[in-house]
């Protein structure tokens, strides 16, 4: 998708729309402002069964009281729909593929790329056949949403959300197929790896052990949970285990001759990649590799109170509002609190009055690609073992907005050819692949692990809980009021019949087909280890004594080895102490580079330069020799090191790669741990990897830092004093509308400088803008739990609660989150009753 053309067409025609619309002010009133009354109010809403009490605090955090779960989550779809309808509306029209009804025909290629994953047809499908417990959880919860819907509806002075004022349509009734909607667009950005397929399988022709150095699989930083490194199986042992094969090897692990793919179809698949990018940004869902969060848990024996403490980080891109919602619930055998999904029922990250949990992203390989043979005269016929075989074809048709004035559409015809492995995802020049994904399981769905999950009283019932979990599979770590901790990594895991899915399958063959999953109880876990502590930060987290295969991608392990040590370090550890560690900025492989790079620029000064090379004057070389040996490694705003880390990084890895794969493969290239490569390059100073037009690495260096020097000239200016941080990386919370002229405004937060790196100049603990959500979880005392999320719970920009949150995320202070009745009572400042306006059917 291209953002500038999509907004040129809303900037015009929204400007226009506003024009016609002279009795529509720039700032609706508040959705939040207007149904939060003063205390003790009441509203009568159809479809209750009896009086809930909602109290929000000074944060405009709901906590909802409920005497039945069908009152309790009624309740919740309300306060949700108050706080967020229109997010909650963008979130299922991205997943349905149904945003070029409201953006017009520059979304439209967005749309046909998740009808192609059906997430709206397998939606419909998991609501059919969805429990009877999950079925009355989610249908409770979308009367409540479409209760408060009704209760703004023409109603004189109680308008809609200002998106839909601004973009001229009214929301359809909610239902429990668009919560199931909204979990997969979730699944979408934390589970797709198939474009890595193709990557590795592009790197086919390379020698096996360059490849291997290229696709780095462990380091000896990393922090393991499960499991070791040492030898673990018996000679003649059964070995399941695929990953313990070397990423060199992983370009034929298909068991067949690799395929490479060609320039013009691995061109295609960055342009789909580009529409997913496009996609998730819009609403706060898009992280490269899927990576990127922090978790971990330390039990009695290491805190001051003698009970565990468990800490959550979720790191996702800066979006307005935040992904997260923040609530309380409270009902006969439920209370918990914490932060869900706009437009999922119940908590996913929290904790209640016995247990508290906290998830990373693990990111195994859960997407295979097949390359299917197509009938060159039948082009919907494709080759299986069996023989010949008809694809399924969907005709999608896509409502696509004529103009601003107005809601007239057009209908687009979209084909979505569906194999027995999946639908073809990605086509070029007639190869066709199709894609299987654990997603697309016509049972993959998480709302009945987490109704239990969040009444779990014990390890026993968490467990049992998540073994009903069939979302994108994740590090969930856990802690109890009794003092025990532990780890799950939960979620469907496919075994392959042979090989480990890391290049395409030939479709026409049974090689890729999936056996089954990995059991539930052999998925990795651990429960009161000797140590005490369990951290992960999406990095490897099993040993190569763990007998299956995850992935051999995995985010480097800086910022999980960093955590682990910053915890060892205190033997009485606090929430305080947890909070230090959640705002660190020291760059573990940001401090590597630069201190190699300080080593080669002294060793070029030291011989007069480099001639004939792209290189600074002396004085710079000096200049910048001082400023990367005296950097202390913190990524904070005033550094003047952390920006020219940054880009010699960037520098040095363009010019490696494009010297060893060329410029074009190079630029498609990306792997989740590269950063290891990268740091062991110059470390090592191999000369398999220098570029013949460098003699040496300090020539390397020296032509990275020229580049550098100019690249930070064009971004922040000349004057080199103002070459900082705080500067070179602003956080920037953009809403889908922001941009647009004249209407955008109301929507826009000023860019401002942040400490922490997402990777730019290293991984740091605290990523910066990327931090969607705090949590540390006290066991000992839930009233002292502290939680907060990016700007607030509002998603209106009139409300108080907009971007209240903000201050206290940019000091990396989030703040109690009350839960005992004494502390709700203490910090409500708004009460509203919802009370049955009618006699409630049995």
């Amino acid at each position: 998708m291209n953002k500038p053309r999509l907004l040129c067409s809303l900037s015009l025609a929204l400007a226009l729309a506003l024009a016609l619309a002279q009795s529509l002010p720039f700032s609706t009133p508040s959705a939040a402002q207007s149904a939060q009354p003063a205390p003790a109010s009441s509203v009568a809403l159809e479809g209750l069964r009896a009086r809930v009490t909602v109290r929000r605090d000074g944060r405009g955090i709901p906590h909802i009281e409920a005497a039945s779960d069908d009152d309790l989550y009624f309740a919740q779809g309300y306060v949700t729909a108050q706080d967020r309808l229109w997010q909650m509306d963008l979130l299922r029209r991205t997943a349905r593929g149904e945003l070029a009804e409201i953006f017009g025909r520059p979304a439209l290629e967005e749309d046909k790329r998740h009808r192609a994953y059906g997430f709206a047809q397998l939606s419909e499908g998991l609501e059919a056949n969805a429990s009877p417990t999950t079925r009355r959880v989610l249908e409770a919860y979308a009367r409540g949403v479409n209760a408060y819907v009704e209760s703004r509806d023409g109603a004189e002075g109680r308008k809609l959300p200002t998106e839909f004022l601004l973009l001229g349509y009214k929301p359809r009734a909610w239902r429990p197929a668009d919560s199931f909607v909204v979990g997969k667009i979730f699944a979408e950005t934390l589970s797709t790896s198939w474009p890595t397929d193709l990557i590795r399988a592009s790197l086919a022709d390379l020698p096996a052990a360059r490849r291997a150095q290229l696709l780095p699989e462990s380091s000896p930083l990393d922090v393991l949970v499960v499991g070791s490194d040492e030898a673990d199986h018996k000679p003649g042992a059964k070995r399941e285990r695929q990953s313990s094969t070397p990423a060199s090897s992983t370009p034929k692990a298909a068991g067949a001759s690799v395929v490479i793919p060609s320039a013009d179809l691995m061109k295609e698949a960055a342009r789909l990649s580009e529409l997913t990018r496009s996609s998730l940004e819009r609403i706060g869902l898009f992280m490269e590799h899927g990576a990127v969060s922090n978790n971990w848990v330390v039990s009695g024996k290491r805190t001051a109170s003698g009970k565990p403490l468990l800490a959550n980080d979720p790191h996702l891109p800066p979006s307005a509002p935040s992904i997260w919602h923040m609530a309380h619930l409270k009902a006969p055998g439920i209370n918990v609190a914490g932060v869900t999904a706009p437009g999922a029922a119940g908590i996913i990250l929290g904790h209640n009055e016995h247990v508290a949990w906290g998830a990373t992203n693990l990111g195994p390989d859960v997407q295979d690609l097949y390359l299917e043979k197509f009938a060159a005269d039948k082009p919907n016929t494709y080759q299986t073992p069996e023989g010949p075989r008809e694809a399924v074809v969907r005709r999608e048709e896509i409502k696509v907005r004529k103009g601003f004035i107005g809601t007239a559409t057009d209908t687009v015809g979209h084909d979505v050819v569906i194999t027995r492995h999946g639908p073809i995802i990605l086509e070029q020049a007639g190869a066709r692949y199709a894609l299987r994904w654990t997603a697309l399981d016509p049972q993959a769905d998480e709302f009945d692990a987490f109704y239990k999950l969040n009444r779990a009283r014990d390890w026993g019932e968490f467990r049992t809980a998540l073994s009903d979990y069939r979302g994108p599979v994740q590090n969930f770590v856990y802690a109890d009021a009794r003092g025990h901790i532990g780890y799950y990594g939960a979620g469907r895991i496919p075994t392959r019949r042979t090989g480990d899915g890391s290049t395409p399958y030939d479709g026409a063959t049974d090689a890729g087909e999936w056996s089954g999953y990995i059991p539930f109880a052999e998925l990795p876990h651990v429960y009161d280890p000797p140590s005490g502590l369990i951290v992960t930060a999406n990095s490897r987290v099993v040993g190569r004594s763990y007998p299956h295969h995850l992935t051999h991608e995995w985010a480097e392990p800086y910022r999980s080895r960093r955590i682990q040590d910053l915890l060892k370090d205190k033997p009485r550890l606090t929430a305080e102490d947890f909070r230090a560690v959640q705002g660190d900025t020291y760059s573990i492989g940001g401090a590597a580079f630069a201190r190699e790079s300080a080593k080669l620029l002294k060793a070029l000064i030291a011989r007069g330069g480099a001639a004939g090379q792209p290189t600074t004057d002396e004085g710079q070389l000096r200049a910048a020799f001082a400023l990367l040996e005296g950097w202390d490694g913190r990524v904070v705003v005033e550094s003047r090191a952390a920006p020219l880390v940054a880009e010699m990084r960037r520098a040095f890895r363009r010019r490696v790669l494009s010297a060893a794969l060329g410029a074009e493969r190079a630029g498609r290239f990306s792997w989740g741990s590269d950063d290891l490569f990268l740091n062991r390059i110059i470390a090592e100073q191999s000369a398999e990897w220098l570029p013949k037009e460098n003699k040496d690495y300090s020539e390397l260096v020296s032509a990275s830092l020229a580049e550098s020097r100019a690249s930070l000239t064009t971004r922040l200016g000349a004057d080199e004093s103002q070459w900082t941080w705080g500067r070179y990386a602003q956080a920037r919370f953009a809403h889908p509308l922001a941009a647009v002229p004249m209407i955008g405004q109301q929507f826009q937060l000023a860019p401002f400088p942040l400490n922490g790196s997402g990777g730019a100049a290293g991984a740091t603990v605290n990523v910066g803008a990327g931090v969607s959500m705090r949590l540390i979880a006290d066991t000992a005392d839930w009233d002292k739990t502290q939680q907060g999320i990016a700007l607030g719970v509002s998603g209106d920009p009139a409300s108080p609660h907009w971007s209240d949150q903000l201050a206290d995320w940019r000091a990396v202070t989030p703040r109690p989150f009350p839960f005992t009745d004494k502390a709700v009572a203490a910090e409500a400042k708004v009460v509203l009753e919802l009370k049955p306006s009618t006699v409630a059917r049995p």
